[in-house]
């Protein structure tokens, strides 16, 4: 008996030593979903949420567990425990919070100054844009004006990795988050320059590996965790090409060509395959005017070039993205990059089959889709369906396995306007909240969208809602609010 015992004690206790010194992959989305949701759209940005049962109906009046009034982000909740965290710019301070899950209460609140704030988007963006990952023990949240900064669930800072302020995508400021995968940390830093794929140990904060992307221009997407054939990987997506990087070294593995050109989607997995879709103005769905009709719409002195002042106020935010050498006005020259990165662009959604390397753009790509796609919320994979929301409220639901349709750009009666917060499914619903601030209920499957519950929260939405248990939660322009038991 004392023999046998030692002999377990020695087996749990060489065991337990292969599991604290063996990489830490996570959960499956459909493990780990449903008791937390630790980044961007949750479990390895799945949008899912397994086994957890949030309210049919719900709004500012009904079945409202708590709300809190919250400075304005568009980054979403991370959720683990009993704990929430977000980002704000608050009194000029690049801020991390923890909320407790039961009642909002704030529990604490760290904030840190840059020495200069990136641009961003005046109305629609913010310098604290990008969601907190968290793995219960780390937060880890990302400020393009300062770089990644870590704290434990308690407050505590662990430790901080500088970075140059971010030349963001079109001037729109930073729009990618963290995610954690084990031990390492993974961020895009795709910007205007210098774009990379940076690694750094959850741990001590240490540099792991960071590549070059030359290619890429500026990317909005986060990066995404595949385990393909066996090898853990980073897939990101910028400028027209979709690429799958060694997660251990940062060697890129494979890549596909002629995606879409300017990237605000992130990729999910789901049945070992990888699946991307997206869309941006470009070859396939609208071409630019020429330069010689923009030049006499808009050059006000007749001086050969577009200044911003010259243009409409509305689209200014906008249309300064194609200002490539930064010098704050239109050219030809600009207008030539622009025009070439579209002419390789597609838009489409794919899906990849594992075990490639190289380029795979004709071997594993299983299928394409051209239509309905969209230009910020990321697709959603649920019970064998890949569903798509576009601006203006049309959804569409794709065969995963054949990519058909089940149907193709039905109207969300009540949903119109732009779509910036992805699509987010529990228990046999999908969750999809417009910009102008509508949230609708939507059943899934069936050969069109069967709305259960529509509601209007009179502010504009742009975080992705997240699901825990029994509470969907959600964070408008002032507020997070909890629904549920």
């Amino acid at each position: 008996m004392d023999t046998a015992f030692a002999r377990y004690r020695r087996l749990a206790s060489f065991a337990l030593r292969v599991l604290a010194t063996a990489p830490a992959i996570p959960l499956s989305a459909a493990e780990a979903a449903s008791d937390n949701w630790p980044q961007f759209r949750g479990s390895n940005a799945s949008g899912l949420a397994a086994g957890a049962k949030p309210p049919v109906k719900f709004g500012p009046a009904e079945n409202v567990a708590w709300s809190i009034d919250v400075p304005w982000s568009p980054s979403s909740p991370a959720i683990w425990g009993e704990r929430i965290f977000l980002t704000t710019f608050r009194h000029g301070e690049l801020e991390t919070r923890c909320h407790g899950r039961d009642d909002g209460k704030l529990s604490w609140a760290r904030g840190v100054k840059a020495g200069e704030v990136e641009e961003f988007h005046r109305s629609d963006g913010s310098p604290a844009a990008s969601t907190p990952a968290t793995d219960g023990q780390h937060v880890v949240s990302y400020f393009g004006s300062f770089g990644l900064i870590c704290f434990d669930v308690e407050g505590k800072e662990l430790w901080r990795y500088p970075l140059p302020v971010a030349l963001s995508g079109g001037k729109y400021g930073s729009g990618t988050s963290p995610i954690i995968i084990g031990n390492t940390v993974v961020l895009n830093r795709d910007q205007d320059r210098y774009s990379s794929l940076l690694a750094v140990d959850v741990h001590t904060g240490k540099k792991r590996w960071e590549v070059p992307r030359v290619e890429a221009s500026g990317s909005f997407g986060s990066p995404t965790h595949w385990r393909n054939e066996g090898v853990d990987e980073v897939v990101l997506a910028s400028s027209a090409q979709l690429k799958g990087y060694d997660l251990k070294t940062g060697a890129e593995r494979w890549v596909i060509t002629s995606v879409s050109g300017l990237v605000c989607t992130t990729a999910i997995v789901a049945d070992g395959m990888l699946f991307f879709g997206a869309w941006s103005p470009g070859q396939a769905d609208a071409p630019r005017e020429p330069w010689p009709e923009f030049l006499k719409k808009n050059d006000k002195n007749g001086d050969g070039v577009v200044t911003f002042d010259e243009m409409n106020p509305a689209r200014r935010d906008y249309v300064r993205g194609l200002d490539k050498d930064r010098d704050n006005k239109l050219t030809e020259a600009d207008w030539t990059i622009m025009a070439a990165n579209a002419a390789r662009s597609q838009n489409l959604l794919i899906a990849v089959r594992s075990g490639g390397r190289g380029d795979i753009t004709e071997t594993h790509v299983a299928w394409k889709y051209r239509k309905g796609l969209p230009y910020v919320p990321s697709p959603l994979h649920y019970d064998g369906r890949i569903y798509l929301v576009k601006d203006g409220g049309l959804m569409s639901s794709i065969d995963a396995k054949t990519g058909e349709p089940y149907y193709a750009q039905e109207r969300l009666a009540g949903g119109a306007g732009n779509y910036y917060a992805a699509p987010v499914a529990a228990d046999g619903r999908i969750y999809v909240a417009s910009l102008p601030g509508k949230l609708t209920v939507v059943k899934a499957g069936g050969d069109k969208p069967e709305i259960l519950h529509q509601v209007d929260f009179g502010e504009r939405i742009l975080a992705t809602p997240a699901i825990v248990g029994e509470r969907l939660y959600v964070r408008t322009m002032t507020k997070l609010w909890a629904f549920g038991r």
